[in-house]
């Protein structure tokens, strides 16, 4: 898994996959899903992220496996 935060642009992006993406589809304003050719979700973006995830947690990003 990969998480990149680009500040110029605000934007959160988290992939999960190196699969190639098929296709990407907006499943709530400035929110991104894309779908890999089977449908499998290989990666995410956030737009306008500073207004959607607070400061605070995007300082800290961290991952958890159960």
């Amino acid at each position: 898994m990969k998480v990149s935060f680009d500040r110029a642009t605000d934007a959160l992006y988290v992939r999960f996959s190196d699969d190639p993406v098929a296709e990407t589809a907006e499943v709530r304003p400035g929110v991104m899903f894309d779908y890999a050719a089977d449908g499998r979700i290989v990666a995410m973006e956030i737009l306008d992220a500073s207004r959607t995830v607070a400061a605070d947690d995007m300082k800290k990003l961290s991952l958890e496996v159960a």
